[in-house]
């Protein structure tokens, strides 16, 4: 009986139980379904018709129906709810709330969505998903197809739970629970690597599924969709797909950042709630703040075309002669106040691995290093005020007035194998504004070129001078070991934590960069550093050994790179201690000064040297700096 019904157009006009069929609005592997009215409440429903054969038994119908109502108390303005489950002669039907609209497959025939559209539909997504996930409850099937857009614009999952319960009978055993996590069905290229092994599968996999999704919004494709499904698995499992940004290049850096973080092949990897994923998409509503259209004046097409060519030829005669600073005037801040500090916050770990923050930590240590170093009259704050803001959630306006600074950077690292990619936005602490936002992708060989380029990105935007010296350092730049750099960035972190364990740590770390690289004058440099933190000045070494083994290191690093401004200072350090040189001390410290304008570590020991000669009101100067 059931198979006859289905198989007839005639179920439009027919009753199930006190529901009348108007009409049949979609079909797929879990049913049919039709728009229908209930007969009792006077409101529209869907109906779906289970496939022939779902509930074979009446012990498996039970079952249906106890997990049913579990879906049932699903209550959330971006779920649709489940209002009723029976049978009628033969035929197994579910009745839904009844959602108006297109569904985003349909959105997305027209191409991908704006970036304002696709976050504040990302994030009803992820916190309609993370409503179910509290309950235990897993889609296991998200796709654009069961995303449905009302015509005020809210999204309504649909069929939420629903893969699990139409698995065919005999695929579970009967006592098997909602919350269960077995893979049992799921549409191919939305299928997460665990789902496509068999493996259990918890709201991660449904992040995995979002992730896709979020990635068909922000490009109009697929991440992985090959000609053949067992082609398409294997890319899942194995290969990586075209960053997002590769694709549409405006996409925000953040933006770009959360979906590559939903599509981790590890489950550990990715965002570990839905919840989680909800707020960074808040926060990437509020960050990517679009500027209001500027009104236009209603002119005619020669008035508009002549006063244009007049324009243009008196800003290129401005800009070639830069007549009384003109030049200066004309390219665009981005409005708003002349930067002239700036505070680069630490740069979020996207691999979703602890063991990799010693990597982003780095990379953050470098780009400020970088800054402070790059541009005449910019004040860069130093990494120990910048990394208090580790993980903070708060406003980047008002860390900015506690930093006391005009602009922040804010952005996140990903390392996947020999790839590693740096997003960045500079943002204005005034307004809020996004005034530059960059990604960049690049062989981990070329991470120096890449921090480079970052810097420059930057400097370019709030039109700081490049100084000389940091040209020149361009211009000397080479390639990088992989693993020596690795190595490096371990051994600054160690270093970073000012104590007897992280400086012996950081020693073997920047000894395993030198074996790598003998001509890495940074690596000696770092190791200097730390035979200085445990002799001089932890004392958990023999002052004597440290500063010899410390000479030693720092000797070689400024055989290796003179323009190294951390080497000068240690050296200072090392004179002073060993031989009470204060002249050669202080030269070197201001020549790591030079080097370095932003260096903290240098103004921090100059104002103590200051300090100790007598001379108060520049050691006050220093130690403000």
């Amino acid at each position: 009986m059931a198979g006859q019904v289905l198989g007839r157009a005639t179920l439009v006009g027919k009753r199930l139980g006190h529901y009348l069929i108007v009409e049949k609005v979609g079909a797929g592997g879990m049913g049919e379904v039709y728009r229908a009215r209930d007969e009792h409440l006077e409101r529209e429903v869907a109906v779906k018709i289970l496939p022939p054969g779902t509930l074979a038994d009446e012990a498996a119908r039970k079952r249906f129906r106890k997990e049913a109502l579990t879906l049932s108390k699903l209550n959330h303005p971006n779920i649709a709810t489940i209002h009723d489950f029976d049978t009628q002669e033969g035929v197994d039907f579910l009745v839904m709330e009844y959602v108006a609209g297109v569904t985003v497959s349909e959105k997305l025939r027209a191409g991908p969505l704006p970036e304002k559209e696709l976050t504040e539909l990302g994030k009803q997504l992820a916190e309609g998903m993370a409503a179910a996930h509290e309950q235990g409850v897993i889609h296991r099937d998200l796709k654009p197809k069961n995303l449905r857009l009302t015509p005020d614009g809210r999204l309504k999952i649909l069929d939420f739970g629903l893969a699990k319960l139409v698995q065919p009978a005999g695929e579970a055993a009967e006592t098997e629970s909602l919350t269960e996590t077995h893979a049992v069905a799921g549409t191919l290229p939305y299928m997460a690597p665990e789902q496509l092994r068999g493996e259990a599968v918890d709201g991660r996999s449904d992040i995995w599924a979002a992730g896709v999704v979020f990635y068909e919004m922000a490009t109009g494709r697929l991440p992985f969709l090959e000609k053949v499904s067992t082609a398409t698995a294997d890319a899942i499992l194995h290969k990586s797909f075209p960053l997002p940004t590769r694709l549409q290049p405006s996409l925000p850096p953040r933006l770009e950042g959360t979906i590559l973080k939903c599509l981790e092949k590890e489950p550990e990897n990715r965002y570990q709630s839905a919840k989680e994923l909800a707020v960074d998409l808040r926060r990437t509503a509020n960050v990517n703040v679009t500027p209001a259209p500027v009104a236009r004046r209603k002119l005619k097409w020669r008035n508009v075309l002549l006063a244009a060519a007049l324009g243009l030829v008196a800003w290129a005669l401005a800009y070639q002669l830069n007549v009384v600073g003109w030049r200066n005037r004309l390219l665009p801040h981005g409005g708003g106040a002349r930067i002239g500090s700036l505070a680069v916050l630490p740069l979020e770990n996207l691999s979703g691995d602890p063991a990799q923050e010693y990597f982003a930590d780095g990379v953050t240590d470098e780009l400020t290093s970088r800054l402070a170093r790059m541009g005449e009259g910019l004040r860069v704050i130093s990494r120990t005020s910048a990394m208090q803001y580790k993980g903070a959630r708060k406003g980047l306006p008002q860390i900015a007035r506690e930093l006391n600074v005009d602009a922040v950077v804010e952005g996140s690292v990903l390392r996947s194998g020999s790839r590693v990619r740096i997003s960045a936005q500079l943002i204005r602490a005034s307004d809020d504004r996004s005034l530059w936002a960059g990604s960049y992708n690049r062989d981990i060989r070329d991470v120096l070129d890449l921090q480079a380029e970052v810097a420059e990105a930057i400097t370019r935007q709030i039109q700081v001078q490049l100084r000389p010296e940091e040209q020149a350092r361009r211009a000397r730049a080479r390639p990088v070991d992989p693993e020596a750099y690795d190595e490096y960035l371990r051994g600054r972190y160690y270093w970073n934590q000012r104590n007897e364990g992280g400086a012996r740590q950081g020693i073997q770390h920047f000894r395993n960069a030198i074996a790598r690289d003998p001509s890495y004058a940074q690596a000696y440099a770092g190791l200097a550093d730390c035979y200085m933190m445990l002799g001089p000045f932890l004392q958990s070494m023999a002052p004597t050994e440290a500063l010899l083994q410390a000479h030693a290191a720092v000797t070689r690093a400024l055989e290796l790179d003179p323009t190294l401004a951390e080497a000068h200072a240690t050296l200072s350090q090392i004179v002073l201690t060993r031989d009470w040189d204060w002249r050669t001390s202080e030269s070197e410290l201001q020549r790591a000064l030079e080097l370095n304008p932003g260096y903290a570590t240098a103004h921090h020991w100059y104002g103590l040297q200051l300090g100790y000669l007598g001379r108060a009101a520049e050691a006050r100067k220093e130690i403000r700096l």
